[in-house]
């Protein structure tokens, strides 16, 4: 009987790399996809140089015996990730590309290229769950991607495996290392996806020019200036070493303050203490909402605004969800993704108009 052929997503880390062994080792004909998504030579910025990443994930392939193919997405990238996400932080809300990137690029592009070549499946080293084209949160809380994966059709999802989602990430290093994997020991990325750690004010600077406005406290008196409102967003801290010139008054401690409210048309920035209420909020309109299957009933869900936030006792109705406690932190243009137990339901972008 013939094998099942899966195109596995290799990006040169440990995890899709663990991955692409637990398939071969299950019986699979594996071949590796490398994405060529953002050049740091010809952007300047980020630290995920695409060439020596691949590199690695030659050496996986060969250890594993299985062919890599490259695919170009640059152009894609480009515009489906890169240019949004500017056009959302012109508008003053804060994009999550990592999400724009799986949604756009990495899943449709590689889901029609597994087709192509008459894959049966798509593997990636996601750590999330998928049953019956539902998706579920991982075994290891800490590191469950699933908030990233929300915009996922369910099809598409019953088109792909997640093999590591039932281990730790622990555990994903102790196999590399078995296997004298050379990427057992590569710390995990951060930053932007298929960019990396950059300074995103810097980064911004390249569309979005510098104006000058003024930060203001809940009373409305005027405490510093800011250089730029679509530099910052909502629970960012304040003071000179997070970028403010900020006036001390007697007994302020400043450096303690958060961005509160962000005001586009009058270029104003409203900062208050942690603990002032103008930094809670409990009722948040969801819109572009997107159901990975169905549209759940009414009631009890729970919610996270950050990847490995809080899950947050919720209640939905229609496209509003309230908290049953305030929190802080809370910006326009993030995800909210919603849960039932261990499913993720889907969710959509944050608003409050």
């Amino acid at each position: 009987m013939k094998s099942k052929k899966v195109l596995v997503a290799m990006s040169g880390g440990v995890d899709s790399s663990v991955a692409a062994l637990l398939m071969k080792k299950k019986g699979y004909e594996v071949i590796g996809a490398f994405m060529k998504n953002w050049s740091h030579e010809k952007h300047g910025m980020g630290e995920c140089t695409w060439k020596s990443e691949r590199k690695v994930a030659m050496k996986i392939a060969a250890q594993l015996n299985i062919p890599l193919i490259t695919f170009d997405f640059e152009k894609q990238y480009q515009k489906l990730v890169i240019d949004e996400m500017f056009k959302k932080y012109k508008k003053g809300i804060t994009p999550n590309p990592d999400i724009d990137c799986n949604e756009k690029v990495k899943f449709p592009l590689l889901l029609k290229a597994a087709k192509e070549m008459n894959a049966d499946y798509l593997v990636t080293g996601h750590f999330s769950k998928i049953k019956k084209g539902q998706l579920y949160r991982a075994k290891q809380e800490s590191k469950d991607q699933s908030y990233f994966l929300y915009r996922i059709k369910k099809k598409d999802f019953e088109k792909c495996l997640f093999p590591i989602g039932d281990y730790t990430k622990e555990k994903i290093r102790q196999i590399a290392k078995k296997n004298k994997f050379p990427n057992h020991d590569k710390k995990s990325t951060v930053g932007i996806c298929f960019i990396g750690k950059i300074n995103l004010k810097d980064f911004l600077k390249k569309k979005i020019k510098p104006k000058k406005g003024k930060i203001l406290d809940p009373e409305g008196n005027e405490i510093g200036t800011h250089d730029g409102i679509y530099y910052y967003t909502i629970g960012q801290r304040l003071g000179p070493r997070y970028g403010f010139d900020i006036k001390r008054g007697e007994g302020q401690a400043l450096d303690r303050w958060y961005v509160a409210r962000k005001d586009l048309k009058k270029n104003l920035i409203i900062a208050a203490p942690q603990n002032h209420p103008i930094n809670f909020r409990k009722e948040i309109i969801i819109k572009d909402i997107f159901w990975i299957d169905k549209k759940p009933k009414n009631g009890k869900v729970y919610s996270r605004i950050r990847q490995v936030g809080e899950l947050l006792s919720s209640k939905l109705k229609d496209n509003k969800i309230t908290l049953k406690k305030p929190i802080t932190g809370i910006s326009e243009g993030q995800a909210i993704v919603l849960y039932k137990g261990k499913k993720c339901l889907g969710g959509g972008v944050i608003s409050f108009r």
